[in-house]
């Protein structure tokens, strides 16, 4: 059973998304808040697997709670839906190690979203990776290929670089570049080491920014 804390200061939202949760055989909502500083105590007292936020919360935003509950445990998922496809919201919440960023209007991505989350995934909203690539700083292609290699990546891990940020799977892009799994999450690790981030959609949002 994953269990699931659902943070949001609109009550009807609370329910919402506790009533959709709670409706898929293999999740339970634990405990509900609506606020960051309660989403921090709750996170305390129960661990859950997944926790659900907002951003914006008149009772202090959700990006703080995150940056302290992620301090406290390294291994916490925190995943925000939010109205707010912000660049520097979703940049400082993928920098601060959450694991998902989902725009609330997609009510049918939230369960499998949550789901992924909870066996180990990394999850962006379309609109957000669409939002992301929208950016006028936005070079991708030869130019981000180019900019990577600078950072020291071999022309392989580039080439890993640009599927990841395609949004496939670690069997896709073994099929793609005809290597092992195994091989494509070594290089997936050196990548990550080597840039400094801590997971698959911080290489994908960095290669839009390129």
């Amino acid at each position: 059973m994953i269990r699931v804390i659902v943070v949001d200061d609109d009550p009807f939202v609370g329910v919402s998304l506790e009533t959709i949760l709670n409706a898929q055989e293999d999740m339970e909502v634990v405990a509900k808040g609506t606020s960051g500083p309660e989403a921090v105590a709750l996170y305390d007292e129960h661990v859950p697997d997944v926790l659900l936020m907002d951003i914006q919360m008149a009772g202090g935003d959700g990006l703080s709670a995150a940056e302290q509950v992620i301090a406290k445990h390294p291994g916490a998922r925190v995943v925000f839906l939010t109205t707010f496809a912000d660049d520097d919201y979703i940049a400082r919440a993928l920098h601060l190690g959450s694991k998902g960023y989902l725009i609330k209007q997609n009510v049918t991505d939230i369960a499998p979203a949550v789901r992924a989350v909870a066996a180990g995934q990394n999850v962006l909203g379309d609109e957000v990776v669409g939002h992301i690539a929208r950016t006028p700083d936005n070079g991708g292609g030869a130019s981000a290929a180019q900019s990577f290699a600078k950072l020291g990546l071999t022309e392989r891990e580039v080439e890993v670089v640009e599927l990841v940020a395609q949004g496939l799977d670690n069997h896709e892009i073994a099929a793609q570049l005809f290597m092992g799994e195994g091989t494509v999450r070594n290089h997936i690790s050196n990548i990550l080491q080597k840039l400094q981030l801590k997971n698959r959609t911080q290489i994908a949002v960095m290669y839009y920014r390129m």
